[in-house]
């Protein structure tokens, strides 16, 4: 047999938020019989599957970094007694399984032996560690019990690590995307649509909102809050079909006329639990279903919250840890902040299942006044096999070890004068080697290498931009397929840039009049955005700017809408301050 088709389906009960979905891709096969020892495997696929596997930036599965991922690849059969296995395979399946702790993994390539008879597959005996029985002795692999967590990482492995990703199949669980810079690999996303044309469902929302939802599997989780009530909620819809499957109100918005801002960060899933913060503090995760595991009041266990404006920055999950940034000024301003102790800025790294504190690392900061605020969110990156969190604010930007949040580097400063109102919203993004920051109030974009250390001067830069050509004030700028795209809101102009050297692409103008705070997503060779209106820019990502299409999706009187727009499974998610779009098949 020379070519296996990867053909995986769940089980309906065991994972819900992974209905339908299929790896459908031809992989090579390792031209061997099923007696080809393990060690010849390891050998021929090794240095591939790393090599694939770094590509994607992410430091490994779920986090875990690719040095602590040990490969094994075992020629086999699975005989598939479809009573007993969690996931339903067939003669021609790849099936993907781990060992605890997620150190271990274990890839088992199907050949054509015949199937076992029923009641043969599982051997019960051993409730810590299932084992899936095979034809050949040298193909026996060791699956977690724990199915419900383990097997929607290793569909996701299986795809990364032998370069088969399912386009259609991709979740969006943080607001910059599933590689944490704006972007997806899905395809066939619509081009032309309207509210009346290729929307797949449209719901109601309760209330204004800048938050981005976030979508894993069938499961599509929005913060908002409720113009009726004045309260903060947390929501959980139907991917394919719209219909609401839970709502929980988790705190009060108050009587501030303008109180959408309150649900201004975005939630964040890794697939077992949805965190849900507000700019009032509260922080809330929920299962699946909707039972509340934990919530607290960052507010309250930690100071009040010194901010000019609210604060709006969102949550990051990465290798298990959820991560909050908490930039501020370190007096109080209009009644907001400490008095009885001292106000600081922190990196929060707490556990996803049960909100517990991990560490708090205080990063302080030279700036001045609002410039020590800022809006930007923890991104992960990893280069040359080492993962850092980048943070943005304070008039610099700095790495830190995502295990302990120890820095390891800073660069700054882009305000040199030492302006007091220099307030940072975009956060960092990262291409080829180059982590930017963007200046705000028209600021140069400014280019840091990668493989720094400690604090560094201006020969750390790769480039700076011309703010004539690339600036943004809120946007957080996106990386797509080799290039950079920096999204100017205020003047409605989109620069790509190439990233190793800052060189422009070209410049080019959305139209338009109302302001742009949302960040682009790019997928499928086009980029969309919307404005403050509910209007929708669809734009050709490639080698000339065009604009493809505009839909107005916004409602009368709309003139707030932040949301980005998540991609996945084929869908655009488009939030506006009344409604939730599904747009595509």
């Amino acid at each position: 047999m020379s070519k296996t088709l990867i053909d995986v389906t769940r089980d309906a009960a065991a994972l819900p938020e992974l209905e339908r979905l299929k790896l459908a891709r031809i992989i090579l096969d390792l031209s061997a019989s099923s007696t080809m020892p393990v060690e010849d495997a390891e050998t021929a696929w090794d240095d591939e599957i790393t090599r694939r596997l770094r590509e994607l930036r992410t430091g490994g599965v779920k986090g875990v970094p690719l040095a602590q991922v040990k490969w094994r690849i075992e020629a086999g059969c699975i005989n598939t007694a479809e009573d007993h296995l969690p996931t339903r395979t067939s003669q021609t399946a790849l099936w993907v399984a781990s060992c605890r702790r997620m150190r271990s993994w274990t890839l088992a390539r199907p050949v054509s032996l015949p199937r076992a008879s029923r009641g043969q597959g599982l051997n019960s005996a051993a409730p810590a560690a299932y084992s899936v029985r095979m034809k050949s002795p040298a193909a026996t692999t060791h699956m977690s019990h724990m199915f419900r967590r383990w097997t929607r990482v290793c569909a996701a492995l299986a795809a990364a690590a032998l370069g088969l990703s399912d386009a259609r199949a991709a979740n969006w669980a943080h607001w910059r995307g599933p590689q944490f810079n704006g972007a997806s690999e899905e395809t066939g996303l619509p081009t032309d649509f309207s509210k009346t044309n290729g929307v797949k469902w449209a719901t109601e929302l309760p209330g204004p909102a800048a938050a981005t939802p976030v979508v894993w599997g069938d499961t599509v989780f929005v913060s908002s809050t409720d113009r009726a009530t004045k309260t903060l909620v947390a929501m959980a819809f139907d991917r394919r079909r719209g219909t609401p499957l839970w709502r929980r109100e988790v705190g009060s918005a108050g009587g501030d006329s303008d109180f959408g801002k309150f649900a201004a960060p975005s939630p964040v899933t890794d697939g077992e639990v949805a965190v849900f913060l507000y700019g009032t503090g509260e922080l809330a995760a929920f299962d699946f279903a909707g039972k509340k595991l934990w919530a607290r009041n960052l507010q309250q266990d930690y100071g009040a919250w010194c901010y000019q404006w609210t604060y709006g920055a969102s949550p990051t999950l990465f290798d298990g840890r959820l991560y909050v940034l908490v930039l501020q000024r370190d007096v109080p301003v209009h009644g907001r902040g400490r008095v009885d102790g001292p106000n600081e800025s922190y990196l929060l790294a707490l556990a996803p299942a049960t909100g517990k504190e991990l560490w708090r690392h205080i990063r302080p900061t030279e700036a001045d006044a609002e410039s020590k605020e800022a809006y930007s969110t923890p991104i992960p990156v990893t280069h040359d096999g080492t993962t850092e969190l980048l943070i943005t604010g304070g008039d610099c930007i700095s790495g830190h070890e995502p295990a302990t949040g120890r820095e390891l580097w800073r660069w700054g400063s882009w305000n040199r004068a030492r302006v007091d109102h220099w307030r940072l919203v975009p956060s960092p993004v990262v291409g080829e080697g180059r982590a930017l920051v963007c200046a705000p109030k028209g600021g140069a974009v400014f280019a840091v290498k990668s493989g720094v250390n400690g604090a560094l001067d201006d020969s750390a830069l790769a480039w700076k931009s011309e703010p004539k050509n690339a600036t943004t004030d809120v946007a957080t700028p996106l990386y797509y397929r080799g290039r950079l795209y920096v999204l100017n809101g205020e003047r409605h102009r989109l620069t790509r840039l190439v990233p190793a050297t800052g060189a422009v692409d070209w410049v080019g103008e959305l139209g338009g009049r109302a302001k742009i705070e949302a960040s682009p997503t790019a997928a499928d060779g086009k980029i969309y955005v919307q404005d403050f209106r509910g209007e929708v820019f669809v734009l050709d990502a490639g080698e000339k700017f065009q604009v493809l299409k505009t839909v107005s999706l916004g409602e009368e009187g709309d003139d707030t809408i932040r949301s980005s727009i998540p991609v996945s499974q084929g869908n655009l998610f488009i939030r506006t301050n009344r409604k939730l779009y599904c747009v595509g098949k």
